[in-house]
């Protein structure tokens, strides 16, 4: 397995792809194989966090938050109207870095998960 295999993963940026590698640069190709699989059960697709943002304005506000595992804020949105909206379109315009952020916990996870670290 070479180091572009992080690249078909959906919405990836240079960064997420840059960290990925570096991440698994001591791996062997089956250990990158398996981080793979465990990673893009866990990653969470920049596009999905921003339709779910987007939902949020106009439907039942903080599903992204819940989709990236915070449930304690996907609560507080739901009842407050994402923060009177605010908090909504905050998170549509920040939704890279929301994903990057919880791409990079799962990714540790993952490695956790399989001895990698």
């Amino acid at each position: 397995m070479n180091d572009l295999s992080f690249a078909y993963l959906p919405g990836v940026q240079q960064e997420e792809l840059l960290w990925l590698q570096e991440l698994t640069k001591n791996c062997a190709p089956d250990e990158k194989q398996k981080f793979l699989a465990v990673y893009q059960g866990r990653r969470k697709d920049p596009q999905t966090i921003l339709i779910c943002c987007l939902i949020g304005l106009i439907g039942p506000a903080g599903i992204h938050r819940f989709i990236m595992g915070q449930i304690g804020m996907g609560i507080l949105y739901f009842f407050t109207i994402g923060l009177c909206l605010v908090g909504t379109i905050v998170d549509a315009i920040n939704y890279h870095k929301l994903a990057w952020e919880t791409n990079k916990k799962a990714a540790m996870e993952s490695a956790t998960i399989l001895g990698l670290q």
